[in-house]
């Protein structure tokens, strides 16, 4: 007994049928509107902030180097300067306050430089949103790791004898204006990042950038003890302004005309470093 199959062969489908159906398809939901600004800035920051979940090694910079650093700078010169810890630590902590934090702000560039190098900020440009977003979010990430610098800071030299008179309200404006002047500042890192060829390169410029700042300046001693030349100096330097108008807040004294200085120079770095960054930003590779 022999069985016999029959193949019974399909007729292909006809490609205008198949594109009806998928426009068809498309057609029953509505388009999703494009995302703003401040969303896809605040995705992307979002993004740096995880990135410290798969390497906590990253809070390192924010927490035991601020810390190293308030200890070592109090109790090396606090005797020495004010004749004890406790009256030296009320000058120096709004000032080691923004050092730290000034002073690791040049890990935006790196980082960026690290991203730069693996073709990710490629595929960002790709994608059809604001286009300074990538750099605006990674900014505002570094902001909450520079912010939790200031409370580890704060809650250090509490320990150890500050005593603010400005109160809370005094030392979360001195926060604030220190993360605004670290946003501003940050332009200048990532600038730096699409210009040098290595994060190495961007690390060491960066160094040659800050440490004239932050030592020659006010925060470990008053200018008058300095020779002229290095007060001409120090008194144009923005770190010194941004010292000043801290410690002021902190303090409960009187805000003077630093406030406005610090400001107007936070302006100019990100109208400047902002703009070179973002015409460097789109050649960049």
């Amino acid at each position: 007994m022999s069985t016999s199959t029959t193949q019974q062969k399909q007729e292909p489908p006809n490609p205008q049928d198949q594109r009806a159906a998928i426009l068809a398809a498309l057609s029953q939901n509505e388009r999703p509107a494009r995302p703003g600004p401040l969303s896809t800035s605040l995705t992307f920051g979002w993004r740096a902030l995880l990135k410290i979940k798969h390497v906590p090694e990253q809070l390192f910079d924010v927490t035991v180097f601020p810390i190293m650093f308030t200890l070592m700078f109090t109790y090396l010169f606090g005797g020495a300067l004010a004749g004890s810890v406790e009256g030296y630590i009320q000058f120096l902590l709004p000032g080691i306050m923004v050092q730290s934090v000034v002073m690791i702000t040049m890990y935006t560039g790196t980082t960026l430089r690290t991203d730069l190098e693996k073709g990710v900020f490629d595929r960002f440009r790709s994608l059809p949103i604001w286009r300074p977003s990538p750099l605006v979010g990674m900014l505002l990430g570094d902001a909450v790791r520079f912010a939790l610098a200031s409370v580890v800071i704060s809650a250090l030299g509490l320990i150890i004898g500050w005593r603010p008179e400005g109160g809370l309200p005094g030392v979360v404006l001195g926060v604030l204006l220190i993360l605004v002047f670290a946003f501003s500042i940050g332009w200048v890192w990532t600038f730096l990042s699409l210009v040098l060829r290595s994060s190495n390169a961007v690390m060491g410029v960066s160094m040659m950038v800050i440490m004239p700042l932050t030592f020659a300046s006010n925060i470990f001693v008053d200018p008058s003890t300095m020779p002229g030349w290095l007060q001409a100096f120090v008194n144009v330097n923005p770190v010194s302004h941004l010292v000043s108008a801290v410690r002021d807040l902190m303090g409960g004294t009187a805000v003077g005309p630093e406030v406005a200085i610090t400001l107007v120079w936070s302006v100019g770095l990100v109208v400047v470093f902002g703009s070179l960054t973002m015409m460097r930003y789109r050649d960049a590779r």
